[in-house]
């Protein structure tokens, strides 16, 4: 069946997929229609949707409602993952599986509201104290936005992490004609929790890179949750060794996972020397691009990269191999370009493309650039 879908409709149908039942939001531009989306839509499945007071509120009610037993999901932009950054690190510290969408929008502070770009790219992965690692996922066009919702809270589950779906203003407001049957069946992967008879630790794991079941809601466990470092039943401690264990595993369960967790998508020219790397909406004029070079008889690749953080480097590497120079297109200053270049050969030319006045970039820009 055909229909007309813009990208914050497909986000919720895939947040609704997943088991979605409870989500917490505060109006702001370019979000604020997953927020109506969600109040409409989420009752339908027995859930509840709650405009909060504030960002704050909204991400310390999808929590609670994960501690109460929910999957929970929030959705905001820049300026609300400002406010949202305490609670992410306490998401990262008690190890709360959540969704959080970043509808992105020109920045700095309230920027440009209606205006896209790809401002928060280095900034929802260092956006709280720590630098431990984050799952951030970029979908590349309206099917993507379903496929890696869904995809970030099995992630968030797997993981007991935070997930980010980092869209922008363009991808969730424009409208598009699809068929419902393109859209993936995706197993969902049910939460881990501890049957009612075996003891329950709240934080034990036997490796660093393994995953802590949780409680099931209602079950005769005590569960302790803390902002703070903590030992394996959830209370404070200074122990070097506790801490030490504690922050390893925060890190290994992402870093040691990290092949099962990026997702790239690669279409390679045998011989080409030049290659563009994007993400997000821009990835959409990237492929347009290559496909156009061909018809001109001119060998180009590409690689889009759907999962931000952690960084695809092998699929990167890979891809990067015999090429001369790499194009790097973004609706920013080059927030990713850096990443490209930690990567890249010493011979190897880096190229970035960047607009920040609120246009996108079009093909034939990122042509001119890459036949040059």
């Amino acid at each position: 069946m055909r229909e007309l879908l813009n990208g914050s409709e497909a986000i919720v149908r895939g947040a609704l997929d997943s088991g979605c039942n409870f989500f917490a939001g505060y109006p702001i531009t370019p979000a604020t229609p997953i927020l109506l989306q969600m109040l409409k839509e989420i009752p339908k499945v027995d859930g509840v949707a709650i405009q909060a007071e504030d960002e704050i509120a909204a991400i310390g009610m999808c929590i609670g409602a994960v501690m109460a037993g929910a999957k929970a999901m929030t959705a905001t932009s820049g300026p609300g993952i400002s406010l949202y950054s305490e609670n992410i690190g306490l998401a990262i510290m008690a190890e709360i599986p959540i969704v959080i969408v970043d509808c992105q929008r020109m920045g700095p502070a309230t920027g440009a509201a209606t205006t896209g770009a790809q401002s928060d790219t280095q900034f929802l992965r260092w956006g709280t104290s720590g630098g431990f690692p984050v799952i951030v996922l970029a979908p590349m066009n309206l099917l993507d936005c379903y496929r890696l919702t869904r995809h970030a809270f099995n992630l968030s589950e797997k993981f007991r992490v935070p997930v980010f779906v980092a869209t922008d203003k363009e991808m969730v407001a424009t409208t598009a004609t699809v068929d419902s049957g393109d859209f993936p069946k995706i197993p969902i992967r049910d939460r881990r929790v501890a049957s009612m008879q075996e003891e329950f630790v709240p934080y034990r794991v036997k490796e660093f890179s393994d995953v802590p079941v949780m409680s099931a809601m209602g079950g005769p466990h005590i569960v302790r949750m803390t902002t703070s470092s903590h030992d394996e039943f959830g209370y404070l401690t200074k122990s070097p060794d506790v801490l030490d264990r504690l922050n390893h595993h925060l890190m290994e369960k992402i870093v040691n996972h990290a092949n099962e967790i990026v997702l790239t998508r690669a279409n390679i020219d045998d011989g080409a020397e030049t290659l563009i790397i994007s993400y997000g909406i821009v990835a959409q004029s990237m492929f347009a691009a290559v496909e156009m070079a061909r018809e001109r008889g001119h060998k180009i690749s590409a690689l889009g990269i759907q999962t931000l953080w952690p960084i695809p480097e092998t699929a990167i590497q890979k891809a990067m191999l015999g090429v001369k120079k790499v194009i790097v297109p973004e609706l920013n200053l080059g927030l990713y370009r850096r990443e490209i270049e930690r990567l890249a050969q010493s011979q190897q030319k880096i190229v970035g493309i960047n607009r920040v006045d609120g246009e996108l970039i079009s093909p034939e820009e990122i042509l001119e650039k890459g036949l040059q």
